[in-house]
């Protein structure tokens, strides 16, 4: 059984950084061979792709609203992937999604949540003023 454990959330000052992590285990075939992403989704507002990134890290993609400040590295084996959130804002609170795409190894990321077949349970992150 597929399983993403998400960790990493939390209160911060607006301008402060945050580190999540996504661990992924139980794929037939290995975690690195399939794409990675973090959605988030606000009180009253859907679900929004915030930063993906393929296989061998081939691409990546980033919501307008977070580039130049979220960084979405994988690791070498390809089991984990993270979110480096800096310079964070009142309005990037959101409850924050890791998630695994569905196909593997496509080389470009997929900004379609129903590409995604496996969810992580969520992680709080909230940013005050």
């Amino acid at each position: 059984q597929v399983q993403l454990v998400e960790s990493g959330g939390g209160l911060v000052q607006a301008g402060g950084s945050l580190r999540l992590s996504c661990a992924a285990s139980g794929r037939t075939f290995s975690p690195r061979d399939y794409g990675m992403a973090w959605f988030r989704q606000a009180p009253g507002k859907g679900r929004e792709l915030v930063a993906g990134i393929t296989w061998l890290s081939i691409s990546l993609y980033y919501a307008d609203s977070v580039k130049g400040r979220f960084i979405i590295p994988r690791d070498n084996a390809g089991n984990a992937v993270y979110l480096q959130m800096n310079s964070l804002k009142p309005e990037d609170t959101a409850v924050y999604y890791c998630a695994s795409e569905r196909y593997m190894r496509r080389a470009d990321v997929s900004t379609s949540s129903d590409d995604y077949d496996y969810w992580g349970q969520g992680t709080q992150v909230t940013v005050s003023s």
